[in-house]
């Protein structure tokens, strides 16, 4: 398989439209978290952020995007990053090692932030997963294609990438809503839950 093309840098205009959305993202979880996200409007966002309602639905789509967006769009991250593993690498060792690179790409104020807004929000957590359905067959074909299986004649490339995601998946749940006063890194909890689908313990 050939090496994915170089990214081009970003431009002034990309780092520009970068920071304005970044803009509406803060502006947008530090009034979920104060007053609630059912009581908060695009409006009061848009002001809150200091750009127009124009500006706004120009970078977001919908109220509830800027919550779910950035975790149902983790999967081209996801997949990027796969693709740069070395060849050699196992197929579990390299989707483990993309997950927990794409959780430990987000920097932490950020997660802290998301997750204050999120948890006013208790209907679109369950909605929050690292992988959607929709790509799913996607991210099947990618280890396959490291595998050197056929996925539909061979079971584990569907199975790691549906157990990998599952395990990453309830480690950033449990992060989520049961954090406490633990200050351990997401990445952390995620990488613990993928090394036990690879080398499960079930007895004490």
């Amino acid at each position: 398989m050939s090496s994915p093309p170089a990214e081009r840098p970003p431009t002034l205009r990309d780092r520009q439209r970068a920071q304005v959305r970044a803009d509406i993202h803060a502006a947008a979880y530090r009034l979920f978290a104060a007053r609630g996200f059912g009581n908060v409007t695009t409006d009061d966002i848009a002001a809150e952020a200091s750009v127009s309602p124009r500006t706004f639905f120009r970078h977001v789509a919908t109220k509830e995007d800027l919550l779910l967006g950035a975790v149902q769009r983790g999967n081209a991250a996801i997949a990027s990053l796969l693709l740069r593993r070395p060849r050699d690498e196992s197929p579990d060792v390299a989707l483990a090692a993309a997950i927990v690179s794409r959780v430990g790409s987000f920097e932490d104020v950020d997660l802290e932030n998301w997750r204050a807004a999120i948890l006013t929000a208790p209907e679109l957590l369950d909605r929050a997963t690292l992988l959607s359905t929709a790509d799913r067959e996607q991210m099947i074909q990618l280890v396959a294609a490291r595998m050197t299986a056929d996925p539909s004649q061979d079971l584990r490339p569907g199975l790691l990438v549906q157990l990998s995601f599952a395990a990453a998946d309830f480690a950033f749940q449990q992060w989520v809503r049961n954090r406490g006063d633990r200050r351990r890194p997401l990445a952390a909890d995620v990488a613990e839950a993928l090394a036990v689908v690879a080398h499960p313990r079930w007895s004490g």
